[in-house]
């Protein structure tokens, strides 16, 4: 679903019948100036949907931003300027905060775990636990909050996970049924070691470690590595119960990449308001 189409899906949803309380107040437009406002630190991301919100109901509506998406907002900082009609833009207000608070939150909660693990190689990767309808901004969001991602979708790479180890008769089956029908790159969950080894041996791109203790994922970096001493270059991926108290540890152990499903599936809305500057004049400008 494109941005606009979501915007305009989120606003009938809001007003399936108009605002009635602010439609009841019988207001003729009211031009003047509101104020984004960061409640916290946060990363920013989200300012093409919070700008359309209020596009969509005062198209005359102006946005001026003093930070990028990506930038570290400090609490109290205002991040843009909005001048226009304040009555659409009220109508406006929760939708266009909503879409920017959730996205700011999912990059701020990454740049946390990107933070913890800066000193090392590893990457921080997000998953495919979005919210439906949503995967394109958070994944950006991801990206603003300096995280990389990790496949878009079912259709991007093959990742061979438990089920389809299962249902193909064992991890060789399914990487031999696989390798018969695309040339893609192939990565394979692992949640033993003896998985690890088979993985190896079957020369796979990329190797996940599913659930692993920090142990076992020592002792699978290792294989992994003597397989290079062959001329194998096998990725790492540690997944599972990564928090911010252990994601340093699993990280400093040498893995390439770690993914976190939390960063768009848990991530706390980032406090933002948006505070109205109310004139009986028509608007200058900014």
């Amino acid at each position: 679903m494109i941005l606009s189409e979501l915007i305009r899906v989120a606003l009938k949803e809001d007003m399936p019948r108009g605002d009635l309380t602010t439609d009841s107040l019988g207001l003729a437009p009211r031009f003047g100036q509101a104020r984004l406002v960061a409640k916290q630190d946060l990363v920013l991301s989200g300012t093409a949907a919070f700008e359309q919100c209020v596009e969509m109901l005062d198209p005359t509506s102006k946005v001026q931003w003093h930070f990028r998406e990506g930038d570290r907002v400090l609490n109290r900082q205002i991040i843009c300027h909005v001048a226009g009609d304040l009555v659409q833009i009220l109508k406006a207000e929760r939708v266009a905060l909503n879409f920017v608070g959730h996205l700011s939150g999912i990059a701020t909660l990454t740049r946390r775990f990107v933070d913890q693990v800066s000193h090392t190689s590893t990457h921080i990767l997000d998953t495919r636990k979005t919210t439906p309808g949503y995967r394109e901004m958070e994944k950006k969001a991801v990206a603003h909050g300096g995280g990389t991602n990790h496949r878009y979708n079912l259709s991007d790479a093959v990742l061979i996970k438990d089920n389809h180890i299962m249902v193909a008769g064992g991890l060789r089956k399914a990487v031999e049924r696989i390798r018969a029908n695309t040339s893609e790159k192939i990565e394979v969950e692992c949640a033993s070691l003896d998985d690890v080894a088979d993985a190896i041996d079957l020369k796979v791109e990329r190797v996940l470690l599913d659930n692993m203790s920090n142990e076992s994922i020592a002792d699978a970096v290792r294989l992994i590595q003597s397989a290079a001493t062959k001329g194998l270059r096998i990725q790492s991926e540690a997944s599972g119960n990564m928090s911010l108290e252990r994601v340093r540890s699993v990280a400093e152990l040498g893995v390439d990449f770690i993914s976190v499903g939390a960063l768009t599936h848990s991530a706390p809305t980032a406090d933002i308001s948006l505070l109205f500057d109310w004139q009986q004049t028509e608007m200058t400008g900014i």
